[in-house]
């Protein structure tokens, strides 16, 4: 059975100031939690149900760090709808910005992004199309907000996700020649603009797009056509889709220059 200030500083975990104070983060569910004990990641304590004690030491984790926990304060614990059998604490690690890394690779760029969903999803995508890098503005969603986390379903273990001050990033990159490309309304079509192998994509805000701070650092503007051109249709792409879409296309390219 687990303390009321050991549920309570564990609750606090799922709010930034408390996560950053601790460099810790809360991971959810028998899955997410296998996967992350499996990555390079350094998971801390694990909480689970006397069911599962056995899984997890399956796994090689330390048994001292194995905490039984009863269904019922795991979901105190927990923002789930239903309540999970395993809850982790992580540790939040370092990553360190490789610009010769960025240079040579597709990377991903986040301008403002809110949604927890949408970036956990994104997250996923670099994971699925082999993007390591995503840099973020500083007023992006936090990597570690629990809903993010969930959302990315492990990938986490393998992103390396770099907040700062994404104009400066940018003309970073513009300085060093990386190609820099921003999805627009009026960008050129995707599937028949010139691409390159490397390169920055910057994906804009859930409703405002790119911001005008970042838009004059972009080198080349895309756009994702509907079809047909003349149909009525919805007003934009929800941004993890067009994020799929993009990198499709560019990873698509890449395969093609090798056969």
């Amino acid at each position: 059975m687990l303390s009321k200030n050991k549920i309570k500083q564990l609750r606090s975990l799922h709010l930034k100031k408390f996560r950053r104070s601790e460099g810790l983060f809360v991971a959810e569910g028998q899955k997410l939690v296998l996967d992350l004990l499996d990555s390079k990641m350094e998971v801390k304590d694990v909480f689970c149900t006397p069911e599962s004690i056995s899984t997890v030491e399956g796994k090689g984790f330390n048994p001292k760090n194995i905490h039984s926990s009863e269904l019922a304060d795991l979901k105190k614990i927990s923002q789930l709808k239903s309540s999970p059998d395993i809850i982790a604490t992580v540790h939040i690690p370092e990553h360190s910005l490789s610009w010769e890394e960025i240079a040579g690779d597709l990377c991903l760029a986040l301008d403002g992004v809110q949604d927890p969903g949408n970036l956990g999803t994104i997250i996923r995508l670099a994971d699925w199309f082999g993007i390591r890098n995503i840099l973020c503005s500083e007023d992006t969603v936090d990597l570690y907000n629990p809903k993010t986390v969930q959302a990315t379903m492990g990938a986490i273990a393998r992103i390396r996700l770099h907040y700062g001050n994404l104009p400066d990033y940018l003309q970073r990159a513009n300085e060093m020649e990386i190609p820099v490309y921003g999805t627009f309304l009026e960008g050129e079509n995707i599937y028949s603009a010139p691409l390159s192998p490397n390169g920055i994509i910057v994906m804009g805000n859930e409703g405002k797009g790119i911001s005008e701070s970042v838009e004059p650092l972009i080198r080349q503007k895309i756009h994702i056509p509907n079809f047909p051109a003349n149909r009525e249709t919805s007003e934009s792409l929800n941004v993890a889709m067009a994020t799929s879409i993009t990198c499709s296309e560019f990873r698509r390219r890449m395969m093609s220059r090798k056969s």
